[in-house]
Protein backbone atom coordinates (compact mmCIF):
# COMPACT_ATOMS: atom_id res chain seq x y z
CA UNK A 1 0.00 0.00 0.00
CA UNK A 2 1.35 3.41 -0.77
CA UNK A 3 2.54 4.89 2.05
CA UNK A 4 -0.08 8.01 3.37
CA UNK A 5 2.51 10.04 4.85
CA UNK A 6 5.57 12.04 3.80
CA UNK A 7 7.00 14.44 6.80
CA UNK A 8 10.13 16.49 5.69
CA UNK A 9 11.87 17.38 8.35
CA UNK A 10 12.41 21.12 7.12
CA UNK A 11 11.67 24.85 7.10
CA UNK A 12 9.69 24.54 3.95
CA UNK A 13 8.92 28.75 4.05
CA UNK A 14 12.42 29.24 3.66
CA UNK A 15 13.16 26.75 0.98
CA UNK A 16 13.12 29.17 -1.55
CA UNK A 17 15.39 31.79 -0.76
CA UNK A 18 18.68 29.64 -0.60
CA UNK A 19 18.83 26.61 -2.87
CA UNK A 20 20.40 23.66 -0.96
CA UNK A 21 21.94 23.45 2.42
CA UNK A 22 20.15 27.25 3.83
CA UNK A 23 19.18 25.82 7.37
CA UNK A 24 16.46 23.71 5.68
CA UNK A 25 17.22 20.80 7.36
CA UNK A 26 17.31 19.31 10.91
CA UNK A 27 20.86 17.66 10.79
CA UNK A 28 21.67 14.11 12.84
CA UNK A 29 25.27 13.18 13.08
CA UNK A 30 26.30 9.64 12.85
CA UNK A 31 27.90 8.11 15.85
CA UNK A 32 31.47 9.33 16.48
CA UNK A 33 31.25 11.84 13.30
CA UNK A 34 32.64 15.02 13.40
CA UNK A 35 33.27 17.50 10.41
CA UNK A 36 31.79 18.27 7.07
CA UNK A 37 30.36 15.22 6.40
CA UNK A 38 28.64 14.39 9.37
CA UNK A 39 24.77 15.69 8.59
CA UNK A 40 22.12 14.29 6.77
CA UNK A 41 18.19 15.04 5.54
CA UNK A 42 15.85 12.82 6.88
CA UNK A 43 12.54 11.88 5.76
CA UNK A 44 10.25 9.91 8.29
CA UNK A 45 7.65 7.47 6.26
CA UNK A 46 5.12 5.20 7.88
CA UNK A 47 6.73 4.91 11.22
CA UNK A 48 5.62 1.83 13.06
CA UNK A 49 2.84 2.34 15.19
CA UNK A 50 1.37 5.05 12.29
CA UNK A 51 -1.01 5.03 10.48
CA UNK A 52 24.08 11.10 -24.77
CA UNK A 53 22.05 11.79 -23.98
CA UNK A 54 18.69 10.46 -26.14
CA UNK A 55 19.08 13.88 -26.76
CA UNK A 56 17.06 14.79 -29.72
CA UNK A 57 16.28 17.23 -27.00
CA UNK A 58 12.24 16.48 -27.41
CA UNK A 59 11.83 18.32 -30.44
CA UNK A 60 8.59 18.23 -32.26
CA UNK A 61 5.09 17.18 -32.59
CA UNK A 62 4.02 14.60 -29.27
CA UNK A 63 1.47 13.32 -31.30
CA UNK A 64 -1.67 11.62 -30.12
CA UNK A 65 -0.28 8.29 -28.45
CA UNK A 66 -0.77 9.68 -25.05
CA UNK A 67 -3.65 11.84 -25.63
CA UNK A 68 -6.27 9.30 -26.24
CA UNK A 69 -5.56 7.17 -23.60
CA UNK A 70 -7.15 6.77 -19.96
CA UNK A 71 -9.09 9.71 -20.09
CA UNK A 72 -9.74 9.27 -16.21
CA UNK A 73 -8.10 12.03 -14.14
CA UNK A 74 -5.08 9.69 -14.39
CA UNK A 75 -3.07 11.02 -11.52
CA UNK A 76 -3.15 8.05 -9.28
CA UNK A 77 0.52 7.93 -8.54
CA UNK A 78 0.57 11.52 -7.16
CA UNK A 79 -2.51 12.59 -6.20
CA UNK A 80 -3.47 9.77 -3.71
CA UNK A 81 0.17 10.27 -2.12
CA UNK A 82 -0.42 13.67 -1.96
CA UNK A 83 -3.83 13.36 -0.53
CA UNK A 84 -1.92 11.25 2.62
CA UNK A 85 0.20 13.76 3.54
CA UNK A 86 -2.61 16.32 3.10
CA UNK A 87 -4.58 14.41 5.94
CA UNK A 88 -1.89 13.79 7.82
CA UNK A 89 -2.40 9.52 7.91
CA UNK A 90 0.31 7.04 8.49
CA UNK A 91 0.05 3.58 6.90
CA UNK A 92 2.24 0.63 7.72
CA UNK A 93 4.43 -0.07 5.10
CA UNK A 94 3.23 -3.35 2.80
CA UNK A 95 0.18 -5.78 4.25
CA UNK A 96 3.14 -7.75 6.56
CA UNK A 97 5.66 -4.91 7.12
CA UNK A 98 7.52 -5.64 4.09
CA UNK A 99 8.56 -2.41 2.41
CA UNK A 100 8.56 -1.37 -1.48
CA UNK A 101 11.19 1.06 -3.08
CA UNK A 102 10.66 1.56 -7.07
CA UNK A 103 13.26 3.09 -9.03
CA UNK A 104 13.29 4.35 -12.43
CA UNK A 105 16.09 5.63 -14.59
CA UNK A 106 16.55 9.02 -16.78
CA UNK A 107 13.81 11.89 -16.58
CA UNK A 108 13.67 14.46 -18.85
CA UNK A 109 10.77 16.19 -19.23
CA UNK A 110 10.95 17.20 -23.16
CA UNK A 111 8.87 18.61 -25.56
CA UNK A 112 7.54 15.50 -26.88
CA UNK A 113 7.01 14.31 -23.33
CA UNK A 114 4.97 17.82 -22.15
CA UNK A 115 2.97 17.59 -25.63
CA UNK A 116 1.41 14.57 -24.13
CA UNK A 117 1.14 16.07 -21.38
CA UNK A 118 -0.68 18.68 -22.12
CA UNK A 119 -2.40 17.12 -25.02
CA UNK A 120 -4.31 14.48 -22.71
CA UNK A 121 -5.15 17.38 -20.25
CA UNK A 122 -2.70 15.59 -17.09
CA UNK A 123 -0.24 12.51 -16.44
CA UNK A 124 -2.36 10.03 -18.37
CA UNK A 125 -0.57 11.23 -21.77
CA UNK A 126 2.85 10.52 -20.27
CA UNK A 127 2.30 7.48 -17.90
CA UNK A 128 -0.17 4.57 -18.54
CA UNK A 129 -2.65 3.25 -15.79
CA UNK A 130 -0.59 0.03 -15.10
CA UNK A 131 2.92 2.18 -14.38
CA UNK A 132 0.65 4.75 -12.40
CA UNK A 133 -0.90 1.49 -10.18
CA UNK A 134 2.39 0.76 -9.98
CA UNK A 135 3.93 3.86 -8.37
CA UNK A 136 1.20 4.70 -6.26
CA UNK A 137 1.44 1.23 -4.42
CA UNK A 138 5.08 1.62 -3.87
CA UNK A 139 6.55 3.48 -0.65
CA UNK A 140 9.02 5.18 -2.05
CA UNK A 141 9.92 6.13 -5.69
CA UNK A 142 13.31 7.36 -6.93
CA UNK A 143 14.27 8.62 -10.27
CA UNK A 144 17.14 10.27 -12.46
CA UNK A 145 16.50 14.00 -13.02
CA UNK A 146 18.15 14.89 -16.10
CA UNK A 147 17.68 18.24 -15.91
CA UNK A 148 17.14 21.55 -13.68
CA UNK A 149 14.25 23.19 -12.63
CA UNK A 150 14.86 26.87 -12.69
CA UNK A 151 14.60 30.17 -15.00
CA UNK A 152 17.67 31.60 -14.42
CA UNK A 153 21.41 30.66 -15.06
CA UNK A 154 24.12 30.57 -18.10
CA UNK A 155 24.01 28.01 -20.70
CA UNK A 156 27.12 25.47 -20.54
CA UNK A 157 29.55 26.46 -23.02
CA UNK A 158 30.57 23.95 -25.57
CA UNK A 159 27.67 21.43 -24.69
CA UNK A 160 25.90 19.78 -27.30
CA UNK A 161 22.70 19.26 -25.25
CA UNK A 162 21.40 21.35 -22.41
CA UNK A 163 18.32 20.90 -20.62
CA UNK A 164 16.09 23.32 -18.42
CA UNK A 165 12.93 23.55 -17.10
CA UNK A 166 10.41 26.40 -15.74
CA UNK A 167 9.91 25.41 -11.96
CA UNK A 168 6.57 25.28 -12.52
CA UNK A 169 6.75 22.16 -14.01
CA UNK A 170 7.72 20.35 -11.20
CA UNK A 171 3.73 19.80 -10.52
CA UNK A 172 4.25 16.58 -13.52
CA UNK A 173 6.97 15.25 -10.63
CA UNK A 174 4.06 15.60 -8.09
CA UNK A 175 1.81 13.67 -10.56
CA UNK A 176 3.62 10.81 -11.22
CA UNK A 177 4.41 10.53 -8.01
CA UNK A 178 8.22 11.07 -7.89
CA UNK A 179 9.55 11.31 -4.14
CA UNK A 180 13.09 11.67 -4.47
CA UNK A 181 16.02 12.21 -7.23
CA UNK A 182 19.00 12.09 -7.55
CA UNK A 183 20.74 15.30 -9.00
CA UNK A 184 24.42 13.43 -9.71
CA UNK A 185 24.81 13.63 -13.14
CA UNK A 186 25.95 15.51 -16.51
CA UNK A 187 22.69 17.81 -16.96
CA UNK A 188 22.20 19.05 -13.45
CA UNK A 189 24.26 22.08 -14.08
CA UNK A 190 23.67 22.56 -17.70
CA UNK A 191 22.60 26.30 -16.72
CA UNK A 192 25.10 26.60 -13.72
CA UNK A 193 25.51 26.74 -9.89
CA UNK A 194 22.07 28.98 -9.99
CA UNK A 195 19.96 26.80 -11.96
CA UNK A 196 21.02 23.97 -9.73
CA UNK A 197 20.78 25.05 -6.44
CA UNK A 198 17.09 27.39 -7.51
CA UNK A 199 16.69 23.22 -8.37
CA UNK A 200 17.12 22.29 -4.95
CA UNK A 201 14.82 25.00 -3.43
CA UNK A 202 11.89 23.70 -5.84
CA UNK A 203 12.07 20.64 -5.17
CA UNK A 204 12.61 21.09 -1.62
CA UNK A 205 9.39 23.46 -1.35
CA UNK A 206 7.45 20.60 -3.43
CA UNK A 207 8.71 18.12 -0.47
CA UNK A 208 10.59 16.02 -3.30
CA UNK A 209 13.64 14.75 -1.89
CA UNK A 210 17.15 14.85 -3.45
CA UNK A 211 20.77 13.71 -3.42
CA UNK A 212 23.79 14.31 -4.82
CA UNK A 213 24.27 17.92 -5.60
CA UNK A 214 24.46 20.71 -3.75
CA UNK A 215 26.11 23.98 -2.57
CA UNK A 216 29.13 22.44 -1.36
CA UNK A 217 30.61 19.06 -0.91
CA UNK A 218 29.12 18.56 2.38
CA UNK A 219 25.29 19.63 1.10
CA UNK A 220 26.08 17.24 -2.54
CA UNK A 221 27.24 14.13 -0.16
CA UNK A 222 23.88 14.08 1.70
CA UNK A 223 22.00 11.14 1.55
CA UNK A 224 17.77 10.54 1.25
CA UNK A 225 17.35 8.74 4.63
CA UNK A 226 14.03 7.35 5.00
CA UNK A 227 12.53 5.24 7.87
CA UNK A 228 9.75 2.49 6.75
CA UNK A 229 8.20 0.15 9.35
CA UNK A 230 10.95 0.22 11.47
CA UNK A 231 13.86 -0.22 9.32
CA UNK A 232 16.37 2.65 8.49
CA UNK A 233 17.31 3.05 4.86
CA UNK A 234 20.07 5.38 3.56
CA UNK A 235 20.17 6.55 -0.41
CA UNK A 236 22.83 8.52 -2.20
CA UNK A 237 23.37 9.77 -5.26
CA UNK A 238 27.06 10.51 -7.31
CA UNK A 239 28.07 10.54 -10.61
CA UNK A 240 31.53 9.75 -12.45
CA UNK A 241 29.99 11.35 -15.83
CA UNK A 242 30.74 14.80 -15.39
CA UNK A 243 31.56 17.41 -18.97
CA UNK A 244 34.24 19.41 -16.73
CA UNK A 245 36.39 18.91 -13.09
CA UNK A 246 34.91 22.21 -12.17
CA UNK A 247 31.13 20.40 -11.87
CA UNK A 248 32.34 17.91 -9.16
CA UNK A 249 31.50 19.86 -5.91
CA UNK A 250 34.25 21.53 -3.55
CA UNK A 251 34.48 22.70 0.49
CA UNK A 252 33.49 26.42 -1.32
CA UNK A 253 31.57 25.75 -4.54
CA UNK A 254 28.49 23.97 -5.74
CA UNK A 255 28.75 20.94 -7.73
CA UNK A 256 27.80 17.21 -7.86
CA UNK A 257 29.21 14.49 -5.59
CA UNK A 258 31.62 13.17 -8.26
CA UNK A 259 33.21 9.64 -7.86
CA UNK A 260 36.01 8.96 -10.86
CA UNK A 261 38.30 8.93 -7.35
CA UNK A 262 35.57 7.13 -5.07
CA UNK A 263 36.98 7.50 -1.46
CA UNK A 264 34.73 10.16 -0.50
CA UNK A 265 31.68 8.06 -1.53
CA UNK A 266 32.80 5.07 -0.16
CA UNK A 267 33.79 6.39 3.66
CA UNK A 268 30.22 8.23 3.13
CA UNK A 269 28.98 4.61 2.54
CA UNK A 270 30.69 3.26 5.10
CA UNK A 271 29.58 6.19 7.67
CA UNK A 272 26.13 5.54 6.50
CA UNK A 273 25.85 1.59 7.27
CA UNK A 274 26.73 2.63 10.91
CA UNK A 275 23.37 3.50 11.85
CA UNK A 276 21.05 2.67 8.88
CA UNK A 277 19.82 -1.02 7.86
CA UNK A 278 20.29 -0.84 3.78
CA UNK A 279 22.34 1.53 2.14
CA UNK A 280 21.86 1.76 -1.60
CA UNK A 281 23.82 4.08 -4.11
CA UNK A 282 22.22 5.65 -7.47
CA UNK A 283 24.95 6.29 -9.63
CA UNK A 284 25.74 8.46 -13.12
CA UNK A 285 27.93 6.13 -15.20
CA UNK A 286 28.72 4.32 -17.95
CA UNK A 287 28.59 4.70 -22.22
CA UNK A 288 25.54 6.35 -23.69
CA UNK A 289 24.07 3.65 -25.97
CA UNK A 290 26.18 0.82 -24.98
CA UNK A 291 24.19 -2.16 -23.51
CA UNK A 292 27.32 -3.68 -21.59
CA UNK A 293 28.73 -1.70 -18.19
CA UNK A 294 32.34 -1.14 -18.66
CA UNK A 295 35.14 -2.91 -16.66
CA UNK A 296 35.24 0.27 -14.27
CA UNK A 297 31.32 -0.05 -13.52
CA UNK A 298 32.01 -3.86 -12.04
CA UNK A 299 34.92 -2.48 -10.45
CA UNK A 300 33.25 0.56 -8.53
CA UNK A 301 29.86 -1.64 -8.31
CA UNK A 302 32.19 -3.97 -6.34
CA UNK A 303 33.70 -1.28 -4.00
CA UNK A 304 30.33 0.41 -3.47
CA UNK A 305 29.09 -3.09 -2.13
CA UNK A 306 32.60 -4.02 0.09
CA UNK A 307 32.16 -1.05 1.50
CA UNK A 308 28.65 -1.56 2.72
CA UNK A 309 26.34 -0.65 0.62
CA UNK A 310 23.57 -3.31 -0.01
CA UNK A 311 22.18 -2.06 -3.74
CA UNK A 312 23.66 -0.06 -6.74
CA UNK A 313 21.39 1.25 -9.65
CA UNK A 314 22.75 2.82 -12.57
CA UNK A 315 22.00 5.47 -15.22
CA UNK A 316 23.28 7.64 -17.57
CA UNK A 317 23.77 5.12 -20.88
CA UNK A 318 20.30 5.81 -21.77
CA UNK A 319 19.87 1.87 -22.67
CA UNK A 320 18.90 -1.01 -20.68
CA UNK A 321 22.08 -2.68 -19.18
CA UNK A 322 21.82 -5.70 -17.02
CA UNK A 323 22.05 -7.15 -13.39
CA UNK A 324 24.93 -9.24 -11.70
CA UNK A 325 25.36 -10.11 -8.05
CA UNK A 326 28.57 -9.58 -6.54
CA UNK A 327 29.00 -11.81 -3.26
CA UNK A 328 25.34 -12.14 -3.10
CA UNK A 329 24.73 -8.50 -3.28
CA UNK A 330 22.96 -6.56 -6.52
CA UNK A 331 24.19 -4.25 -9.33
CA UNK A 332 21.49 -3.19 -11.57
CA UNK A 333 24.03 -1.43 -13.97
CA UNK A 334 21.18 0.83 -16.41
CA UNK A 335 18.14 1.65 -15.69
CA UNK A 336 17.71 3.40 -19.42
CA UNK A 337 15.52 6.06 -20.15
CA UNK A 338 12.10 5.85 -18.32
CA UNK A 339 10.73 9.69 -19.47
CA UNK A 340 12.27 11.33 -21.89
CA UNK A 341 12.12 12.11 -25.30
CA UNK A 342 10.62 10.41 -28.72
CA UNK A 343 10.99 6.87 -28.52
CA UNK A 344 12.25 4.37 -25.50
CA UNK A 345 12.34 0.84 -27.00
CA UNK A 346 12.69 -1.08 -23.97
CA UNK A 347 12.61 0.50 -20.14
CA UNK A 348 11.40 -1.07 -16.75
CA UNK A 349 10.78 0.39 -13.13
CA UNK A 350 12.93 -1.53 -10.48
CA UNK A 351 10.76 -2.73 -7.91
CA UNK A 352 12.95 -3.84 -4.45
CA UNK A 353 11.40 -5.59 -1.33
CA UNK A 354 12.93 -5.03 1.75
CA UNK A 355 11.83 -7.91 4.30
CA UNK A 356 9.77 -6.93 7.30
CA UNK A 357 11.37 -5.72 10.85
CA UNK A 358 12.79 -8.39 12.60
CA UNK A 359 12.88 -10.96 9.16
CA UNK A 360 16.02 -11.89 7.49
CA UNK A 361 16.22 -12.40 4.26
CA UNK A 362 18.00 -10.70 0.84
CA UNK A 363 16.32 -7.53 -0.84
CA UNK A 364 13.93 -9.12 -3.73
CA UNK A 365 14.29 -7.53 -6.90
CA UNK A 366 12.00 -7.35 -9.48
CA UNK A 367 11.55 -5.69 -13.13
CA UNK A 368 8.90 -3.90 -14.54
CA UNK A 369 9.16 -3.81 -18.58
CA UNK A 370 7.45 -1.53 -20.60
CA UNK A 371 8.67 0.81 -23.77
CA UNK A 372 7.48 4.56 -24.81
CA UNK A 373 6.92 6.66 -27.39
CA UNK A 374 5.90 10.36 -28.58
CA UNK A 375 6.70 10.77 -24.72
CA UNK A 376 4.09 8.26 -23.62
CA UNK A 377 5.77 5.56 -21.21
CA UNK A 378 3.29 2.50 -20.95
CA UNK A 379 4.14 -0.67 -18.84
CA UNK A 380 3.76 -4.08 -21.42
CA UNK A 381 1.07 -6.42 -20.57
CA UNK A 382 0.91 -8.75 -23.62
CA UNK A 383 2.90 -12.21 -22.41
CA UNK A 384 4.69 -12.35 -25.92
CA UNK A 385 6.31 -8.78 -25.33
CA UNK A 386 6.93 -9.78 -21.63
CA UNK A 387 8.95 -12.85 -22.84
CA UNK A 388 10.82 -11.06 -25.16
CA UNK A 389 11.70 -8.58 -22.61
CA UNK A 390 12.98 -11.42 -19.90
CA UNK A 391 15.14 -12.81 -22.85
CA UNK A 392 16.96 -9.66 -23.40
CA UNK A 393 17.63 -8.95 -19.93
CA UNK A 394 19.20 -12.23 -19.38
CA UNK A 395 21.13 -11.75 -22.23
CA UNK A 396 23.34 -8.55 -20.89
CA UNK A 397 23.06 -9.49 -17.22
CA UNK A 398 25.30 -12.05 -14.81
CA UNK A 399 24.18 -15.00 -13.62
CA UNK A 400 20.51 -13.49 -13.59
CA UNK A 401 17.61 -15.12 -15.17
CA UNK A 402 13.61 -13.60 -15.03
CA UNK A 403 10.89 -15.02 -13.75
CA UNK A 404 7.39 -14.33 -15.69
CA UNK A 405 6.26 -12.27 -13.25
CA UNK A 406 9.93 -10.26 -13.89
CA UNK A 407 11.38 -11.42 -10.42
CA UNK A 408 14.69 -11.33 -10.31
CA UNK A 409 16.61 -14.73 -9.78
CA UNK A 410 20.43 -15.51 -9.37
CA UNK A 411 20.87 -18.73 -11.36
CA UNK A 412 23.03 -21.36 -10.96
CA UNK A 413 25.91 -19.64 -12.17
CA UNK A 414 25.57 -16.52 -10.39
CA UNK A 415 27.51 -15.75 -7.44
Amino acid sequence: MKIGTLVVLAGMAAMMLGGCGQGKYERIGLPGETGALAETVEIRIGEPGGNRDQEDGGHGQAGQEGGDRDQEAGQEGGDQKQAGQEDGTQEQAGEDGEITLLFGGDVYLSDHVLGAWEAAGGIQGVLDEGYRQVIGQADYFMVNQEFPFSSRGVQAPDKQFTFRLPPERVEIFGQMGIDGVTLANNHALDFGQEALLDSCAVLDEAGIGHTGAGENLEEASREISLELSGRKIAVIGATRVIPVSTWAAGNHHAGMLATYDPAVLLERIRQLKQDHDYVMVYVHWGIERDQMPQEYQRTLGRQFLDAGADLVVGAHPHVLQGIEYLDGKPVVYSLGNFVFGSSIPRTMLLEVTIPAEGREGELKLRVIPGTSSAGYTRMHQEPEALEEFYRYLEGISFGTVYGNDGTVIRDRHGQ
